[in-house]
């Protein structure tokens, strides 16, 4: 009796020794949970409207928590850390995309799935017209070749940003999706996996975005882009094909960046045929030449350091690429790694080193180009996108600074005034 006497005062003793907060972050935790599991429960009619029966929205959510370790959440009633804090890969220094160990062995890898996988991959490549090496490129790039473990339940992750996410409106549909994907008998719930942010599969691919474009090439009968690397690959061919994927047309062509290039002339909107790209005095890269089919064809100018790095012509492909991931930094990736599966050539021009500044700085930057009547894009958002990039080189023209679009000391100091 008096061993249980001192294990319960000793039990309480330190029960008082919790601190506060502690106590408080629990209790906290423990009625969000609450309304989630409420919430969870009002989404039946939902998702019955969208074809999903009552066993398979009861299996889907069946002992489903509030993953708090994801990023990109907004719990209710708490502050949530300053976006322009938070970082992307994709926005960071180009060079740094671009690690030579990291595709040396990409590249190694890929040749070897290019030899296992022939027979599937021609196929695949006659019925969508997107070559082999592209295809292999995403699959490269999302997930090494189906090496990297992705290791997120799907439903988990898209319930608890769906309730709690910055960008709830973004991720419900995504959440319905993947109930329609586990109702039509794809995937059991188990092996329903994704990133943290719901892109699932080999290649990455977003529940909407599956259920209109995911294919059954092994025919097995179900479309099965976690384990199938046929469905997978073929997939994302399918995706690109619809998404204007021109066959027999390069995503890009390296350029040597000599004064002709006008490095406030990239973009999209400046999209022509490359013969008067040519007429300008603009070249490729270790003295070849654009054939005559080429220059007919279209391209714009990217220069994803401003004059501190690589430039490209890049083709009307080069887009496509950017509707699987948005960032021009990935399409590249995915050009370049294609291009070096079949040759292995290098880019010629190097990534020089660059000031690398915080989003906050970046920010006030663009709020002083918008002041000054300079396009930035669609928000000022702390990233340096080709918009930005121009517009800083406008800037660097207007005021007698180095004009190689890119925001560097002697820009920041300028604008800082």
């Amino acid at each position: 009796m008096n061993q249980i006497r001192f294990l319960v005062t000793t039990l309480a003793l330190l029960w008082m020794l919790v601190p506060d907060d502690v106590m408080a972050q629990q209790n906290y935790k423990s009625r969000t949970e609450a309304q989630f599991q409420s919430w969870l429960k009002a989404q039946w009619p939902t998702a019955q409207k969208n074809g999903i029966s009552r066993q398979t929205f009861d299996l889907a959510f069946k002992e489903v928590k509030l993953n708090w370790r994801l990023p990109d959440l907004a719990p209710p009633g708490r502050k949530t850390r300053d976006k322009a804090k938070r970082r992307q890969s994709e926005f960071g220094s180009p060079g740094r995309y671009f690690r030579q160990d990291n595709i040396n062995a990409l590249v190694q890898r890929g040749r070897q799935m290019k030899k296992k996988w022939s027979k599937t991959l021609a196929k695949i490549e006659r019925r969508y017209g997107v070559p082999q090496n592209i295809i292999l490129a995403v699959w490269g790039r999302e997930t090494s070749f189906g090496a990297v473990k992705i290791p997120y339940d799907t439903i988990r992750s898209l319930a608890t940003l769906s309730f709690m996410g910055r960008r709830q409106s973004f991720f419900y549909p995504e959440l319905i999706g993947a109930l329609q994907i586990l109702e039509q008998g794809h995937i059991s719930r188990n092996r329903l996996k994704s990133s943290w942010a719901g892109a699932m599969g080999q290649t990455q691919m977003l529940p909407q975005k599956f259920l209109q474009y995911a294919v059954d090439f092994d025919g097995d009968g179900r479309k099965n882009i976690w384990t199938s690397p046929p469905d997978a690959l073929a997939t994302t061919a399918n995706f690109l094909k619809q998404q204007g994927w021109q066959n027999r047309v390069s995503w890009g062509y390296e350029i040597a960046l000599t004064p002709a290039v006008n490095c406030t002339l990239e973009g999209p909107h400046r999209m022509q045929p490359i013969k008067n790209w040519v007429n300008t005095g603009l070249k490729r890269t270790a003295g070849r030449k654009f054939s005559s089919p080429l220059l007919q064809g279209k391209g714009s100018l990217l220069l994803p350091a401003g004059l501190h790095g690589p430039g490209f012509i890049v083709t009307e492909n080069f887009y496509v690429l950017k509707k699987y991931n948005e960032s021009d930094l990935y399409a590249l990736f995915v050009g370049h790694l294609a291009d070096r599966i079949s040759t292995n050539k290098q880019f010629i021009g190097k990534w020089q080193k660059v000031s690398t500044y915080t989003r906050a700085k970046i920010k006030h930057l663009q709020k002083t180009l918008q002041r000054e009547g300079y396009n930035i894009g669609k928000k000022v958002d702390g990233l340096i996108g080709f918009r930005s990039r121009v517009a800083v080189g406008l800037y660097q023209n207007k005021y007698g600074l180095e004009k190689n679009c890119w925001p560097g000391k002697a820009t920041l100091s300028r604008a800082s005034r």
